[in-house]
């Protein structure tokens, strides 16, 4: 769970450099919405993992 997080992390924060340093409004703009997309499932894997841990405390990260 934690290297989907992290993978994603990567992912969306590569999306928001692209969306910056390209002149094309068009890719500019997908990139943005790309960067959100993984954003808000970043967001939801987070709120899964705090879940996961709360419910199997052997799972929690150290």
């Amino acid at each position: 769970m934690q290297q989907a997080i992290a993978g994603i992390q990567s992912a969306a924060a590569t999306m928001k450099t692209f969306a910056l340093e390209t002149q094309d409004k068009n890719a500019k703009q997908q990139f943005g919405q790309i960067a959100q997309q993984l954003d808000a499932s970043l967001q939801a894997l987070q709120q899964r993992q705090q879940y996961i841990e709360q419910e199997e405390p052997q799972y929690k990260q150290q």
